[in-house]
């Protein structure tokens, strides 16, 4: 009976780990957390200074207008304010990604 709990266990956490392995492939915006999807587009300057002033980075998916928060904040840095195509292992409970790929959208 231990042995198949174990396994069981085993299998959970290799389903687990397997659900949140896929990336997807999103279009969006590096904004900041105070002004979030508030500018889309047009708030660059604004994006960079409260970054520089200290609030952390999140990607505003243009789609869906969903803000994410980045679990791997470092990734973005050079894309602040900026459109960018991200590759990005989503958790959509916890509303962040952790970006594999980043570039800026054209």
């Amino acid at each position: 009976m231990k042995r198949i709990l174990t396994l069981a266990a085993v299998v959970l956490a290799f389903a687990a780990v397997s659900s949140h392995a896929a990336d997807s492939k999103l279009t969006g915006y590096i904004s900041d957390t105070m002004c979030g999807a508030k500018h889309m587009g047009t708030g660059a300057a604004c994006a960079k200074k409260c970054l520089e002033g200290g609030d952390k980075p999140v990607f505003v998916d243009s789609a869906s207008k969903t803000v994410y928060k980045i679990d791997n904040p470092d990734a973005v840095k050079a894309f602040w304010g900026a459109k960018v195509d991200v590759s990005a292992a989503v958790d959509a409970d916890a509303k962040s990604v952790h970006i594999t790929n980043i570039a800026e959208s054209k």
